[in-house]
C-alpha cells in the first residue's frame, strides 16, 4: 500500500498571530524577536523577507535592511494558545498525527484514500482550520515526510500542493539543496565547494561519495535528495514528560540547599530539552514530606527550553507549594506537554550572547558529560554533596 503523507505548516505563524490582534499590521513588514541591537530576529512577515530580512538574523542588521519594520517582542501565551487549538482541531479530525514543532504537523493518512481521498481530506482540514483560526496555513501530500516537508515549502504562502506517487524525484530535482532537511548552512557552503547546488546533482552522484564526506549523514541525505523516507508519524501524545527527583537520605528543610538543588536539577532537564530538541509547556514541582504526605503543584506556560525561565517558575512553584514548613524527604520536577522544535523559540531571547551561551554551554556537556558545567549555585549543592543523597530519574 503507498503511503500518504501530509505535512501542515502554519504560514509565518508567529507574525499571524500577531496580525488576527492587530489588524493594522496586515501588509506591513514585521519582525518578531529581540527588541534590542543584540537581538535576534525569531520570525518576520514576507514583506519583510522581500528586504532580505530572515530568521536568526541579528535585529541590527534586518532593521538596516529593513528600517520601517515593525518591531516585536513576541507574545508566546498566546502563540501556545492557537497552537494548541489546531492541534485540537487535528486531533479531532484524524487518527494519527505527529506535532513535530508548534507550528508544523505530520498526518498518516496511509488507507484512507479508500473511503474519502486524502487530497479532498487534507484540503477539508486545511479550510477547516483557516475557518476556525483565520491563520494561513499550507500543505503538501506526497508518499513521505521529507517530499511534504519540502512540497508544503513550495505551496507557501496560504497554499497546497499534492506530488504524486512515482513523481519525487523529478518534483526535488530542479530545486535548490537548501530546500533538503538536515542541509544546514556548514553542509550547504560544503556542497556548494564541490560545485552542488541542485539537488538534481546529489541524485547523480554515488552514495558512497557523499558518505566519505558527510559521513552517516551523507547517506541521510542522499535519500532525501532521491524522496525515499521512510520515517514513520510519531503519534502525538501530550502526556509525554520527562522528569526527575531526589530523595534524601536525611530529612531537611534547609530551604536554601533545597532551592540550589532545584536549580542543578532544572539545568540536567533542560540540557535534555535541548539535547532531544524539545520545548515544554507544563512543569511541575512535587515535595514529600516527613510524613510521607506528597504534593504537586502544576503550571502551564508557554513553550520554552531555556535554562533562566524554567528555573524561575520551578522556584515560584516550590515557593507557593511549601507552606507547611515541615522536615522535607523528596522533591521532584517534571516538564510535560512536549513538543519538538527548539530552535525557533530560542531566538526569543534578548541577545544573541545569551543565545550562543546555552549553545556552548551545551557543547561542553555533550563532550564532557552532563556534571561538567553548572550554574553557581547549583554547582555549590553539588559540591556539598547536599547532606548526601540518593536519587531517581526517569
Amino acid at each position: 500500500m503507498d503511503r500518504q503523507v501530509v505535512h501542515i505548516d502554519l504560514d509565518t505563524f508567529f507574525v499571524s498571530v500577531e496580525r488576527l490582534m492587530h489588524p493594522e499590521l496586515c501588509g506591513k513588514p514585521v519582525m518578531v524577536g529581540g527588541g534590542s541591537d543584540r537581538g535576534v530576529v525569531a520570525a518576520c512577515s514576507y514583506e519583510a523577507r522581500a528586504y532580505g530580512v530572515h530568521s536568526a538574523m541579528p535585529m541590527r542588521m534586518a532593521r538596516q535592511l529593513c528600517p520601517e519594520a515593525v518591531i516585536l517582542r513576541g507574545d508566546h501565551a498566546q502563540y501556545s494558545k492557537y497552537s494548541d487549538i489546531v492541534t485540537e482541531i487535528i486531533h479531532e479530525s484524524v487518527p494519527l498525527y505527529e506535532k513535530s514543532s508548534i507550528d508544523e504537523f505530520y498526518i498518516d493518512m496511509t488507507g484512507m484514500d479508500k473511503f474519502f481521498g486524502t487530497y479532498k481530506m487534507a484540503t477539508e482540514l486545511r479550510q477547516k482550520i483557516i475557518k476556525e483560526t483565520n491563520l494561513p496555513i499550507s500543505f503538501a501530500l506526497s508518499a513521505n515526510k521529507t517530499v511534504s516537508k519540502v512540497g508544503t515549502g513550495e505551496a507557501k504562502p496560504n497554499g497546497q500542493k499534492h506530488i504524486d506517487f512515482g513523481t519525487e524525484k523529478g518534483f526535488l530535482a530542479p530545486l535548490s539543496i537548501k530546500k533538503i532537511p538536515m542541509v544546514g548552512d556548514k553542509t550547504y557552503q560544503l556542497l556548494r565547494g564541490m560545485g552542488v547546488s541542485k539537488i538534481y546533482t546529489l541524485q547523480e552522484m554515488p552514495r558512497e561519495l557523499l558518505q566519505q564526506v558527510l559521513g552517516e549523514n551523507g547517506t541521510v541525505i542522499w535519500k532525501k535528495a532521491n524522496g525515499i523516507d521512510n520515517t514513520p508519524v510519531v503519534p502525538y501524545s501530550e502526556r509525554k514528560s520527562i522528569s526527575t527527583e531526589r530523595t534524601f537520605e536525611k530529612d531537611t528543610i534547609d530551604v536554601k540547599a533545597l532551592k540550589g538543588l532545584l536549580v542543578a536539577m532544572t539545568e540536567k532537564l533542560t540540557f535534555q530539552l535541548r539535547s532531544e530538541n524539545k520545548l515544554t509547556a507544563c512543569v511541575t514541582v512535587k515535595i514529600r514530606y516527613s510524613d510521607f504526605n506528597t504534593y504537586t503543584m502544576q503550571a502551564r506556560i508557554p513553550y520554552t527550553s531555556l535554562d533562566h525561565i524554567l528555573i524561575q517558575k520551578v522556584g515560584e512553584l516550590f515557593d507557593k507549594l511549601y507552606q507547611k514548613r515541615m522536615l522535607i524527604r523528596l522533591i521532584g520536577i517534571r516538564f510535560s506537554h512536549l513538543v519538538q522544535g527548539g530552535h525557533q523559540y530560542s531566538l526569543f531571547e534578548e541577545t544573541l550572547e545569551q543565545i550562543q551561551l546555552y549553545e556552548a554551554m551545551d557543547k561542553i556537556r555533550k563532550r564532557f558529560g552532563k556534571d561538567a558545567i553548572h550554574r553557581a549555585v547549583g554547582m555549590n549543592e553539588k559540591l556539598h554533596e547536599f547532606n548526601p543523597f540518593k536519587g531517581n530519574q526517569k
